[in-house]
């Protein structure tokens, strides 16, 4: 299984604890992040664009997967993890270079536009990869 992820959700999964824009979102972000959690060897490909986690987005919300806002922070992640759209790696290499890369407070920087950032989640996921632990069973 290849998964596409967009830069910010590289991110994101590290901090899902559940909570999603619907029921539907929700369950497909739980279904790649357990893939992902399982399966550390798993491509993902970086896409410049909604990905497979846009793809459940809910219809009737506002939608906002297209908007320049969420292409300038997928930007803001994708070079401080030196990644570029149309990469093709392994799971655990983005742990890696999480780990290496990122400290939790970056979080603040590069997410402040997110309106999940307030519930610190991101951060803690970050944290919890700098300890040298890994993505946590949900």
């Amino acid at each position: 299984m290849e998964i596409r992820l967009r830069g910010h959700h590289l991110l994101c999964l590290l901090g899902f604890r559940g909570m999603g824009y619907s029921v539907e979102f929700s369950a497909n972000m739980r279904v790649v992040y357990n893939e992902l959690r399982d399966k550390p060897k798993t491509l993902i490909t970086i896409i410049g664009g909604p990905d497979d986690l846009c793809a459940c987005f809910p219809k009737n919300a506002e939608q906002h997967c297209e908007n320049r806002s969420v292409y300038e922070h997928d930007k803001r992640i994708l070079d401080k993890l030196h990644f570029v759209s149309g990469m093709t790696l392994p799971w655990e290499d983005v742990i890696h270079r999480v780990r290496a890369s990122m400290q939790p407070e970056d979080i603040n920087t590069l997410c402040y536009t997110c309106e999940w950032r307030s519930y610190g989640v991101c951060e803690a996921g970050v944290r919890t990869i700098n300890q040298g632990d890994w993505m946590p069973p949900l």
